[in-house]
């Protein structure tokens, strides 16, 4: 098993560098959505391309508004990168609607990405704060139309909650929620813990249908966390890009995002940012 603990290949100058997509929505911000993606592509070393589906109002204290991109705007965008420059991993934040959903789906099958390029659905569906990022009626696409043709499904705990009704609150449940967003039809189901804020430890749990991988770290005591799961999918879209098996790209978003959780900073007059200009060797 290869080891992405600690770093990734890296590119060599005037060679193309390994090129993924995000498709989400923009955080006037910059903490979280496709600027913490972008963000987390570059310190890696990879081209990142985006795919815009909203334009959100936000900044630390909440999302005042968000203005939902045209459904045939987002899938000539996923069409224009990849009929041209290429996608070999791609993730999804906030998608806003059924409409967006379904154009996702019917685009990255159009365009012979289902099933040869790996796809990590992160599935947004309120700020850190608690505004809605999803319209509740598009909970029904994202189960049963997206999901199923994800390599990884990395929800938090609300996430959770409300795609398979599980309120995580101890090893066992953790295990349920996983065994339960598998049955959803993706490859891989990560349960991140990071919500679970009674422990000290911040344990993520990985399932692909009969094997369970944890991955543990020390919680790091701030509240400053902003678009933490935004560089935590975005890492692991870098690692998948090169190549690496689930279990081991995983291992090393975790790792990175610890590190971008560690030494975040405040922002504004309310929730700070993860700093995914951390520095730590891609």
């Amino acid at each position: 098993m290869a080891d992405t603990t600690h770093s990734l290949p890296t590119t060599a100058p005037g060679r193309t560098p390994r090129r993924v997509m995000t498709i989400a929505g923009s955080d006037s911000g910059g903490s979280a959505g496709l600027q913490a993606d972008m963000r987390a592509f570059a310190m890696l070393g990879a081209h990142g391309s985006a795919a815009v589906t909203a334009v959100t109002v936000q900044n630390t204290l909440g999302v005042s508004a968000f203005h939902e991109v045209p459904t045939d705007v987002v899938a000539a965008q996923i069409s224009a990168v990849a009929s041209d420059i290429g996608i070999e991993a791609a993730k999804t934040g906030m998608l806003a609607s059924t409409g967006i959903i379904r154009a996702i789906v019917a685009t990255w099958t159009a365009e012979g990405l289902a099933g040869t390029v790996p796809l990590i659905v992160d599935p947004v569906c309120a700020s850190n704060v608690g505004e809605p990022l999803l319209h509740p009626s598009a909970l029904d696409a994202m189960r049963h139309e997206l999901i199923p043709m994800a390599t990884l499904v990395t929800p938090n705990l609300d996430e959770v909650r409300l795609l398979v009704g599980i309120d995580v609150t101890d090893d066992d449940s953790q295990r349920d929620a996983a065994r339960a967003l598998h049955a959803l039809g993706p490859q891989w189901a990560l349960v991140k813990g990071g919500h679970l804020r009674t422990s000290r430890i911040s344990s993520d749990l990985l399932f692909d249908g009969s094997d369970f991988h944890q991955f543990a770290a020390a919680r790091v005591d701030t509240r400053h966390d902003h678009g933490a799961g935004d560089t935590l999918a975005a890492a692991i879209t870098v690692a998948l890009a090169h190549g690496y098996p689930v279990p081991d790209a995983v291992a090393f978003g975790k790792r990175w995002v610890t590190e971008c959780i560690r030494t975040a900073y405040p922002l504004g007059h309310g929730l700070g940012t993860v700093n995914g200009m951390s520095g730590l060797s891609p």
